[in-house]
């Protein structure tokens, strides 16, 4: 049998799917929508390319802005290229309403920025110290120069040809300040501290600084005491008139740092009890500054707290010569015998504070001291403890000399060993080859010094 449909036939408009042959009505047909006709490009944008084939309702927001912000450029667009004449552009942008004007804006005053405080302040003339106010030569002042002359020339025996040094190591124990000796092995450090102490009929410890030195075994300890049932403090070395510090920078940080509150205050804090150190006190050190194996650098604190720091040098060629004719002298400072007591130096300190130091000489060691703050090559300058140090230093190489007063010398001979090791120098400072007593020796010259006038 055959299945062929043989009636009308269905119109492709109403069959849905050829798989259900779910038929609908047929829908009227709707009449062809016209297109609109779009008008030719001028012939300029023809011409322009597709970078400047824009519609003009594009390029008409492109100019749709207020007339008086643009000051009219909007109403004067050529026709071409806009699509708008340019009498009906004028009229659109005359009819919209005016935007409203922003504030005006002021700008921020600009207030150059204050100067640093920390500048240094411009080296100003130097200044004339007035002869009229300089003191006359007093009796104490004689006895002082008589005194220190003849402990220089007592410790002269065992340390032959190095004045200068000695001179510097007797300022600090007529201060009551405190001596780094840094130099080479066999220059007689060690000699010239033992010299002195055997000069001064007063107490004198040693100390061997070694990696395994404790702190208590520096400054002392407390113990409990059997045969009294009490706790006992017993004395550690520090505890005399001359200290020895015997190659200090072989001990530990930790017991280097023993050293800070008495070098300081010149007193000893143990397990809450605060000790007296006896008067006068002075810490003479040693170190060596080219081996660096097993030693430890001194830390910047400590450093501050010697009031100088100098060297002995080798003999020269006449003085070497001298002393290899003694041979028969194996330990020159114990030819040395007492020339004065503690209570003699106490003695000659108050005498040093009596010298007179010029309002001029103030100035000019402050410039110094500042001068060290603002070097370029100098990363930590010095403190006022250095200040103070020159100052007090001043005063005794002035009374050495005979002099009641401080003259513009006197510090520029004390500048270097005073001031020099409380400097920290800047990597690039040192690479370039600069050391703190370069850095000082310029500072110098670069300071003027006080003059002294009629």
């Amino acid at each position: 049998m055959s299945s062929e449909y043989t009636g009308d036939p269905i119109d492709d408009a109403t069959r849905l799917s050829d798989t259900t042959h779910t038929h609908a009505p047929a829908q009227p047909s709707l009449p062809a929508r016209p297109k609109p006709a779009i008008p030719a490009k001028p012939a300029a944008a023809q011409d322009a390319g597709d970078g400047d084939d824009l519609d003009a309702t594009r390029l008409g927001s492109r100019f749709d802005m207020d007339a008086t912000r643009l000051g009219g450029r909007a109403a004067s667009v050529d026709a071409t290229e806009t699509g708008v004449p340019p009498v009906a552009a004028a009229q659109a942008a005359a009819q919209m309403p005016a935007a409203p004007q922003s504030p005006a804006v002021t700008a921020p005053a600009v207030t150059a920025p204050a100067a640093p405080t920390t500048q240094p302040e411009t080296v100003a003339a130097p200044r004339v110290i007035d002869a009229g106010l300089l003191p006359d030569l007093s009796p104490d002042v004689e006895r002082f120069r008589d005194a220190f002359n003849m402990l220089a020339e007592n410790i002269s025996k065992a340390v032959v040809g190095k004045a200068k040094p000695i001179r510097q190591v007797l300022t600090a124990l007529m201060v009551g300040g405190h001596v780094l000796l840094e130099d080479n092995p066999g220059t007689g450090k060690t000699q010239l501290a033992r010299a002195l102490a055997n000069s001064v009929d007063t107490s004198f410890k040693r100390i061997q600084f070694t990696p395994d030195l404790l702190p208590s075994d520096v400054v002392g300890v407390t113990f409990y005491d059997q045969k009294t049932g009490d706790f006992t403090f017993r004395e550690g070395p520090i505890f005399a008139s001359i200290v020895l510090a015997d190659e200090i920078n072989r001990a530990s940080p930790k017991t280097q740092s023993a050293l800070l509150e008495v070098m300081e205050e010149q007193k000893v804090t143990v397990d809450g009890v605060t000790h007296a150190v006896p008067q006068p006190f002075i810490v003479i050190a040693t170190q060596n500054p080219i081996e660096q194996l097993g030693t430890y650098k001194l830390p910047e604190a400590q450093m501050d707290r010697f009031l100088i720091k100098t060297s002995i040098g080798y003999p020269g060629h006449d003085v070497s010569v001298g002393i290899l004719k003694q041979l028969d002298i194996t330990d020159r400072a114990e030819t040395v015998s007492p020339v004065l007591t503690g209570e003699d130096i106490i003695a000659l300190r108050r005498t040093a504070e009596s010298i007179y130091v010029d309002d001029a000489i103030v100035e000019y060691i402050v410039r110094l001291v500042e001068e060290t703050r603002h070097n370029d090559a100098v990363l930590v300058g010095s403190s006022m403890r250095g200040a103070l140090a020159l100052t007090r230093c001043a005063r005794i190489w002035a009374a050495a000399d005979g002099r009641g007063y401080v003259v513009p010398d006197d510090v520029k001979d004390l500048a270097v060993p005073v001031l020099a090791h409380r400097l920290s120098l800047t990597a690039e400072a040192t690479f370039a080859g600069d050391t703190p007593e370069t850095v000082i020796a310029r500072i110098l010259e670069d300071v003027p010094a006080p003059t002294l006038g009629a």
